[in-house]
């Protein structure tokens, strides 16, 4: 075997470290990368046609497996286009290394042709960023990156410069061992035992769960059902903790359903679990507040707490679910189960009218009739903006199924890239994105590398014609709206004229033939549903500083609620009620 270079090592590395794929778009200070892996077994260049592509495709593959995933844009105007996807990633906590290549050395810091300084641009999306100016820096600086990545959920980046990674690698580099795995984190007895007196103080107990749940499903269930607590989550924590959930009572925040609002305002006792909940105007500040997080510095950043748990949400409630004092008193929690209950059976008589009729077809129905269709082990990847309210209203999440979006960086045209890097996971698995056509339409090129890859993914698109989130924006703010209107295409024939399966939907009766012949298809394929751009949402609690970033509106052509099949698990929970 020959001498390696710089280039040759850094790919050996990520191949230890267990990167599978690298997404990206060639360019020539990152030439030396790309044949490196083109040599290299266990590694594969995946070409998208948008570098920001990568970077969500990465975050979504990374959020899939667990496992460290990894992008790359060349010199310059290349790699700036990364940022967006990264910030995504660094948000989700999904661990993500990119390589951000450089102009020449030697022409670093005098204005040379597509110079930028990455080691500067992307600090604030990563949590280690670093240049690469000498062989003799790899692999010690690549491996830190790589170390923070996974260590901390996030972004690493490294820099560097084409001349620099086609230089001969040192004969005596220093390589560790990688860290690839996140240890669990148990909170120390004193906390424990802090959280023990609280919970058995409290007469009423109401539990919140956010992402930082996974994994933590059996444990949940156990410790609310011995404190009788009601069990309500955020967006993040609906695929882990909604599932077989006896003490469920819905989703609080902008996209809220059933009881949770009055469940963690009602209480005396709310534990906060994995959740960097972000709208603190849902939360109460007249209640005792605990929060448990992997993450310290999440703790107390958006409500006053009584007690701050630093600690792994499994190991935390493990602990408690052998000390806390079991409750016999389920009057609260019967009481909640009983609201949320009569809150969905309100809201879904609004979209059970005739809805098979209707026209243009109701998004709320498109989402009932992919969650109907899609399989049981589906991975769902959604757009920002109303997909989302859909996605959270309607998907049935059953332990098996993924539901991915940029829901902690609120990015547009999320949904088909991180969809390449889900089905990249695995070929044979379901991935469906549920697409707007304003986020669809903006990295649309991307939709030439389900083809040229033959990747499986089907894009169920809601085309309103629209940006709809917006619209309600100016609605609250008492603007007319204004720029958001979106002239479109027929999708279907764009996608047929890629070479990938296309159809239109534009009546009801029309949809889930559709459907069903686009899940069939063996390869990429689209949907384009034509909907009805004034079916829109609002929470079911609204106040003044509720409204702040983010789309509401009292009006009248503003449906409230729809809940699809979550309606039937509400009234199983019921059966648990004691008769008075």
């Amino acid at each position: 075997m020959g001498k390696q270079n710089v280039a040759e090592q850094f790919v050996d590395i990520l191949v230890r470290a267990g990167v599978r794929r690298m997404y990206g778009v060639v360019g020539d200070s990152l030439n030396p990368v790309v044949d490196a892996i083109r040599r290299t077994g266990g590694i594969e260049w995946i070409q998208v046609r948008h570098e920001e592509t990568a970077a969500f495709a990465a975050g979504a593959e990374a959020q899939i497996t667990g496992r460290l995933a990894a992008c790359a844009g060349s010199c310059g105007p290349g790699n700036l286009h990364l940022i967006n996807g990264l910030y995504d990633a660094h948000r989700s906590m999904a661990p993500v290394l990119a390589l951000a290549s450089h102009i020449p050395s030697g022409e670093i810091g005098l204005g040379f042709f597509q110079e930028t300084h990455p080691d500067r641009l992307f600090t604030e999306c990563s949590h280690y960023c670093e240049l690469i100016s000498n062989p003799r820096q790899m692999p010690r600086v690549l491996q830190s990156a790589i170390q923070h990545a996974v260590g901390r959920s996030g972004v690493g980046v490294v820099a560097l410069p084409g001349d620099v990674a086609s230089l001969p690698a040192p004969e005596k580099s220093i390589e560790h061992a990688l860290v690839t795995a996140r240890p669990t984190v148990r909170p120390g007895d004193g906390e424990i035992e802090k959280l023990v007196r609280l919970v058995d103080e409290a007469d009423r107990v109401t539990l919140f769960c956010g992402s930082g749940t996974a994994g933590a499903h059996a444990e949940v269930m156990e410790f609310a059902g011995r404190v009788k607590a009601p069990v309500g989550h955020a967006l993040r924590g609906k695929e882990w903790i909604q599932y077989d959930n006896p003490y469920d009572v819905g989703m609080s925040g902008l996209l809220g359903y059933g009881a949770a609002y009055e469940a963690t305002h009602e209480c005396d006792l709310l534990i906060l679990l994995g959740t960097d909940f972000p709208y603190n105007a849902f939360l109460p500040d007249d209640v005792k507040i605990v929060q448990v997080d992997i993450r310290p510095e999440h703790l107390g950043r958006r409500s006053k707490l009584d007690l701050a748990v630093w600690g792994d949400v499994r190991e935390t409630l493990r602990a408690l679910n052998t000390r806390v004092r079991a409750k016999t008193d389920r009057r609260f929690l019967d009481r909640m189960l009983k609201k949320h209950a009569d809150a969905l059976e309100g809201v879904v008589k609004a979209y059970t009218r005739k809805v098979e009729k209707h026209t243009p077809i109701h998004p709320e129905y498109v989402a009932s009739v992919v969650d109907e269709l899609a399989d049981e082990d589906a991975v769902f990847t959604v757009d920002t903006g109303m997909c989302n309210v859909w996605a959270a209203r309607y998907l049935s999440p059953n332990g098996k199924r993924r539901i991915i979006g940029s829901f902690s960086h609120g990015s547009m045209a999320n949904a088909l890239p991180q969809a390449i890097g889900a089905q990249f996971t695995d070929r044979g698995r379901q991935v469906v994105s549920m697409s707007g056509d304003g986020g669809f339409s903006m990295l649309m090129g991307d939709f030439l590398t389900l083809v040229q890859y033959d990747l499986p993914v089907k894009v169920v698109l809601f085309n309103n014609s629209s940006l709809g989130m917006v619209e309600l924006e100016m609605l609250v703010s008492g603007l007319p709206s204004y720029g958001t209107t979106n002239h479109n295409p027929d999708f279907a024939a764009i996608a047929r004229a890629a070479g990938a399966f296309g159809v239109r939907v534009e009546k009801p009766k029309q949809l889930a033939g559709a459907l069903k012949d686009a899940f069939r298809h063996k390869g990429p394929a689209l949907v384009d549903v034509v909907t009805d751009p004034n079916a829109l949402s609002i929470p079911p609690k609204i106040s003044a500083e509720m409204v702040t970033g983010f789309a509401l509106s009292a009006s009248k052509i503003v449906l409230d609620g729809g809940v699809g099949r979550m309606i039937q698990m509400a009234r199983s929970n019921l059966r648990n009620v004691p008769l008075p």
